[in-house]
């Protein structure tokens, strides 16, 4: 069982990660808000990435379709010209904001959760997020997001669970966040 404490703070963690990691400049504004589900999504493409722990596994997924406004946006993300960016750079790009993305959620769930691992990315197609519920999730949760009024997306969260899953966040402040840059020692 995942309580609902532990629902509200995967749904903070999610929402902070993925203004982070779609975010290309400080400028940009990026919302995120909860929805119901992503039917209406016209996203062609999903990447996927894992978390998972002896406890539990958290699947991310960010849908994306490579179009003029997304390609703009990826490419000021990769400090690159959209007019040279390629499809493979593009599905490049996504990976990374993906791992970014994810890597967030991995930092945070790894304050209160130890052995953790993380999966790379993988590119697969959008229908495949209708099959979502075969999983038996303990928590699936839909997100649309919405970058510069230029850009729309989506993301889901599904939460396995093997054990109860209760933890909470700090949601009283939005402290800079370390959105998976690199770090040296």
């Amino acid at each position: 069982m995942i309580t609902q404490q532990a629902k509200d703070a995967f749904d903070y963690i999610v929402i902070n990660s993925l203004k982070g990691a779609l975010s290309s400049s400080s400028d940009d504004r990026v919302e995120v808000e909860v929805i119901d589900d992503v039917k209406d999504a016209k996203e062609k493409k999903i990447v996927l990435l894992t978390v998972s722990s002896y406890l539990f596994r958290v699947m991310t997924m960010l849908y994306f379709t490579l179009n003029k406004d997304s390609k703009q946006h990826f490419a000021a993300i990769n400090r690159s010209d959209p007019q040279s960016m390629t499809e493979g750079d593009f599905l490049d790009v996504i990976g990374e904001c993906g791992n970014i993305f994810c890597g967030a959620l991995n930092r945070e769930l790894a304050q209160h959760f130890p052995h953790l691992g993380m999966s790379t990315p993988n590119v697969l197609d959008r229908d495949c997020v209708d099959y979502l519920q075969e999983l038996d999730a303990g928590y699936i949760k839909h997100f649309k997001v919405a970058i510069n009024d230029m850009v729309t997306m989506h993301a889901s969260l599904a939460v396995c669970d093997y054990a109860d899953i209760d933890f909470t966040v700090d949601m009283s402040s939005n402290a800079d966040e370390n959105n998976g840059e690199l770090e040296m020692f």
